[in-house]
C-alpha cells in the first residue's frame, strides 16, 4: 500500500511540470524525482548574516528562499504562507530530490532541485541569492509579475536545464548569464520587455528550444542562427531589422519550427531556408520581404504550415510550393503575387488552408486595387533568381564545405544582396 501511495505522489509531481521539453535530468547525471515534503533541521534565521558557499547546504537553501520571499511584495494566492521554518522541501512550489552522487556520503538527505511557481501571480523581483540553490535543475516562473533584470549570479547554476521566465515584466539587455549555464537546454524569455541585440552565442549554445518572442529585441539577427542546434526558435513580435543571414538554413538541419513574424525584416528570403529539411512550421509574415520566393522551398517536404503573408513578395506562386506533400496551411495573403499555379488551386480540394487575398491576381476576388499593383514596393529588388518550374537539387544544396560555404561555391554567401539591379 505504501508503494502505491509513493507511485501516486511521484506521478502527480511529474504532471505538475509543463511538457515543453524532455523529462527531468537527474542531478549529477543520474535519474531524479522531485519529492516534496522531505525536510532537514537547521537553525539559521532570516536575520542571520548572508551565508557563503562553505555553509551547510540546508542553511544556504533556507537563506536563499527567505531572501527571495522578502523581495516578493504581492502574493494573492497566499503561497508564501507555507514558506515558514527550515523545512524548505515543504514550501509550496519548491521541490526536492536526492543529493547528487558526490554527496552520497554526507548527512544531507535532500536538496532543492526544482522551482515550479507558474501562474502564482507573484509581484516582486529575482534576487541574487537564488544562486545559493546550487542544485536547481528546473526554474519555472511563467505568468507572474517579476520585474527588474535577471541576476548575473544565475551564471552559477551548474545543474540548471530549464529556465522559464516567460510572461513577466523583466527588462534590460539579453541576460548573458544564461549563456554560461553549462547544462541549460530550454530557454524561455517570451512576453517580457528585454531589449537590445541578441548575442551570437545564443544560437551557438546547445539549446533544444529558444523562445524570445514578444520582447523589444532589435538589430540584425545573428549569422550564427543558421547553425543553431535548437528544434524550436521563436523571434516573433520584436524589432529585428535588416536581412536574414544568407547562409541561414544550410546546417541547422534539426530546426522544426521557426517564427520570424512581425519584425522589421527586409530583403530577399534566403535560398538556404529551403534546406532546413526537418522544418514543419515556418512563419515569415508581417515583415517587408520582397522579390520572388526561392525555389529551394520545394525541398521543405515535411512542412505543414507556411505563412508568408503581409510582405512585398512578387511573381507567381508555383507548383514547387503548392505541391509540398505535407502542406496543411499556406498563407500568402497581402503580398503582390501576380498569379498561382493549378496545384495551388487544388489546395482547396485537399482540405488545406490557402489564403491568397490582397494580392494582384487577375480574375480573382478580394485582391488589391489595380492602382496598388502598378508600382510594387521593392519591385527592383534582385534576388538573383530565375523563375523555374523544375525542383532544385535539395540534397546537393544542403551539403556544406569548410567555413560555411556551399559545396561547388568557392566563397561564403554575403549577409545581404544588392537592393536593385543597375
Amino acid at each position: 500500500m505504501q508503494s502505491l501511495w509513493l507511485f501516486t505522489l511521484l506521478a502527480f509531481l511529474n504532471l505538475s511540470f509543463p511538457k515543453a521539453s524532455s523529462a527531468y535530468i537527474g542531478i549529477g547525471g543520474g535519474a531524479g524525482v522531485w519529492i516534496n515534503g522531505r525536510g532537514v533541521t537547521v537553525t539559521t534565521s532570516p536575520q542571520a548574516p548572508p551565508p557563503s558557499t562553505s555553509d551547510p547546504i540546508p542553511s544556504r537553501e533556507y537563506a536563499a528562499l527567505q531572501a527571495w520571499k522578502s523581495a516578493i511584495t504581492e502574493d494573492p494566492s497566499g503561497i508564501l504562507s507555507s514558506w515558514v521554518g527550515p523545512d524548505v522541501c515543504s514550501y509550496k512550489g519548491i521541490f526536492c530530490s536526492d543529493p547528487p552522487e558526490d554527496m552520497s556520503s554526507s548527512a544531507i538527505t535532500s536538496v532543492v532541485a526544482g522551482i515550479d511557481l507558474n501562474r502564482a501571480n507573484f509581484k516582486g523581483s529575482l534576487v541574487k541569492e537564488l544562486s545559493l540553490l546550487t542544485h536547481l535543475s528546473i526554474i519555472h516562473l511563467n505568468s507572474n509579475r517579476f520585474s527588474g533584470t535577471v541576476p548575473d549570479s544565475f551564471r552559477e547554476f551548474q545543474y540548471l536545464s530549464e529556465l522559464d521566465l516567460s510572461n513577466n515584466l523583466l527588462s534590460g539587455p539579453f541576460p548573458t548569464s544564461t549563456l554560461v549555464v553549462p547544462n541549460l537546454k530550454y530557454l524561455d524569455l517570451r512576453f517580457n520587455s528585454f531589449s537590445g541585440e541578441v548575442p551570437d552565442e545564443v544560437f551557438e549554445k546547445d539549446l533544444d528550444a529558444i523562445f524570445l518572442n514578444n520582447n523589444q529585441f532589435e538589430g540584425q539577427i545573428p549569422m550564427s542562427i543558421w547553425g543553431a542546434p535548437a528544434t524550436v526558435i521563436t523571434l516573433a513580435n520584436n524589432k529585428f531589422s535588416g536581412s536574414l543571414p544568407a547562409s541561414f538554413g544550410y546546417t541547422g538541419a534539426g530546426i522544426r519550427e521557426i517564427l520570424f513574424l512581425n519584425n522589421k525584416l527586409t530583403g530577399c528570403i534566403p535560398e538556404g531556408l529551403g534546406y532546413l529539411s526537418e522544418m514543419e512550421v515556418l512563419d515569415l509574415s508581417f515583415n517587408s520581404f520582397a522579390g520572388r520566393l526561392p525555389g529551394s522551398l520545394s525541398c521543405l517536404t515535411g512542412i505543414e504550415v507556411l505563412n508568408i503573408a503581409h510582405n512585398q513578395l512578387t511573381g507567381e506562386l508555383s507548383d514547387l510550393v503548392c505541391d509540398l506533400k505535407s502542406l496543411a496551411n499556406l498563407t500568402a495573403s497581402y503580398n503582390f503575387f501576380s498569379g498561382f499555379s493549378q496545384d495551388c488551386a487544388k489546395l482547396f480540394f485537399k482540405n488545406a488552408g490557402f489564403d491568397f487575398a490582397g494580392n494582384c491576381i487577375p480574375g480573382t476576388g478580394m485582391q488589391r486595387p489595380p492602382s496598388e499593383c502598378m508600382e510594387v514596393p521593392g519591385g527592383g529588388l534582385s534576388c538573383l533568381r530565375i523563375p523555374t518550374t523544375k525542383p532544385v537539387a535539395c540534397a546537393a544544396g544542403a551539403i556544406m564545405g569548410p567555413g560555411g560555404a556551399m559545396v561547388g561555391i568557392p566563397f561564403n554567401l554575403p549577409a545581404s544582396l544588392p537592393s536593385s539591379v543597375p
